[in-house]
């Protein structure tokens, strides 16, 4: 087998790997460029394979770093099998759709306000292609084997959101395992990612490569930051995804209001996708760690804001409330509108609870811009900005090394994606004091041979 990493590599967005063995090709995930603007450039570049060539795909999850390119594929010749697990199917049917719908109402803006230097400026892809897109999507359960593209392939739980999976690939003797996104052993909705019951190579992302989480967690901390914002007069805006955080925020806000440590403040839940993949919560409960009741009062805590009659209301409310929207990173999505509002009033705090990839509004708020560009215009940042990395669903270094000794042999060759240089190559130093494994860091656009030839050893 062949490996050539086409994204996610030097950076967590756009993961993209295609596997060749005997003449067939496999990509392993479909995702989007996002943060600095050279990455997002490349969404508009052709593919470095032929997409009409291309065998089958294979998504971990559905979280558009990982699945939002695929209706560019589908778009531009992609003829094939999509295979994903059943509720990542049902959750990229509520984020694709929304991926296509957002890039056409932002190109839509930016051409009645003249805020783009391309006339017109268009959508990188539509509904309609998403809906297209949607159509090659094929379920494959946890721990059901099939073959694709000539080789053997299994899902196997990873945690992190619903239907996360890792990818297991096997050709003759050989298996190599894709982690995807590792969710945390600890998480307070997900059950913790399942053992590694064999692999010769491993392909696992490195995200938080460079740091550990709370112990505690960021529950206690959020309540604080709601207790004092409530106390100045304040509305609390949390920029959450989707899918995965969005959940988890209103769980852990459930929890705060029955334990009495917050006040009863109303809470919203603007981002339609948001409230959908909510539902879906509910539809697949083997997945997450939550009772009927657990996962009826995270329902039941929010209002839900689907109309955009209600979310312009939602903006111009005033007085303590707490606003969850998407997108998590700020880089799209009703949160924007709520950014404009709320982040030039001190009274204001805005928590950011998940990952902020280089590059992006979110990254830029936390590391203390004092203003930020939202649809042309500059937004003064003087409301309070809190991080809260111990809410992330992705495994914490600690968290990586100890799934990797899951392995019942050591691996032969161990490749770190989906990372910044700096957590990448931290997780390499781990492993390789811990484990005493030889780990490498692909670069961007690198093949490598598995197994290794003679040669090439």
């Amino acid at each position: 087998m062949k490996l050539s990493f086409l994204g996610g590599a030097g950076t967590v967005t756009g993961s993209r790997t295609l596997v060749t063995c005997e003449g067939r090709q496999l990509l392993v995930d479909c995702g989007l460029f996002q943060g600095y603007k050279n990455l997002r450039s490349m969404n508009w570049e052709d593919f470095p394979f032929d997409p009409k060539q291309l065998d089958a795909v294979v998504l971990t999850h559905a979280h558009l770093d990982h699945s939002g390119a695929l209706p560019l594929l589908v778009k531009r010749g992609f003829r094939g099998p999509v295979f994903a697990t059943p509720a990542t199917i049902e959750v990229c049917g509520v984020l694709l759709p929304d991926s296509g719908r957002l890039q056409e109402e932002e190109a839509g803006y930016a051409n009645r306000h003249h805020s783009s230097r391309h006339d017109p400026a268009l959508p990188l892809y539509t509904e309609q292609d998403a809906q297209r897109a949607l159509q090659r999507l094929e379920p494959l359960p946890f721990d059901q084997q099939s073959t694709v593209a000539g080789m053997r392939l299994r899902l196997r739980p990873a945690g992190h959101i619903l239907g996360a999976s890792s990818v297991e690939l096997g050709a003759g003797a050989s298996t190599v395992l894709f982690s995807g996104d590792l969710g945390r052993p600890d998480d307070a909705v997900m059950r913790p990612p399942v053992p590694i019951e064999r692999a010769d190579c491993i392909v696992v992302e490195s995200t938080y490569g460079d740091r550990l989480h709370e112990p505690a967690g960021g529950q206690a901390l959020l309540g604080q930051v709601i207790q004092r914002t409530a106390a100045r007069g304040g509305i609390v805006l949390v920029p959450a995804f989707a899918v995965g955080r969005a959940q988890s925020l209103l769980y852990a806000i459930y929890l705060l209001k029955q334990r009495g440590e917050i006040p009863d403040l109303p809470v919203f839940l603007n981002s339609p996708m948001a409230i959908d993949a909510t539902e879906i919560y509910r539809r697949h409960r083997s997945e997450h760690r939550l009772t009927p009741e657990q996962c009826a009062g995270m329902c039941r805590v929010a209002t839900m804001v689907r109309s955009v009659d209600e979310s312009r209301a939602l903006v111009a409310r005033h007085g303590p409330c707490i606003i969850v929207s998407a997108s998590g990173m700020a880089t799209g999505g009703r949160v924007l509108h709520h950014l404009k509002s709320l982040a030039p009033d001190r009274r204001n705090t805005i928590v950011f609870a998940g990952y902020q990839a280089g590059g992006t509004r979110g990254a830029r708020i936390v590391a203390g811009e004092s203003s930020i560009r939202i649809h042309g215009e500059a937004v003064p940042i003087r409301a309070e900005v809190v991080s809260l990395p111990g809410m992330s669903a992705h495994a914490d270094a600690a968290q990586l090394v100890q799934w990797l000794k899951t392995a019942p042999q050591r691996p032969q060759a161990l490749y770190l994606n989906h990372g910044e240089p700096a957590a990448a190559d931290a997780l390499r130093q781990r492993i390789e004091q811990e484990l005493g494994w030889i780990a490498a860091v692909p670069r961007l656009g690198q093949s490598v041979e598995f197994p290794q030839s003679p040669a090439a050893a």
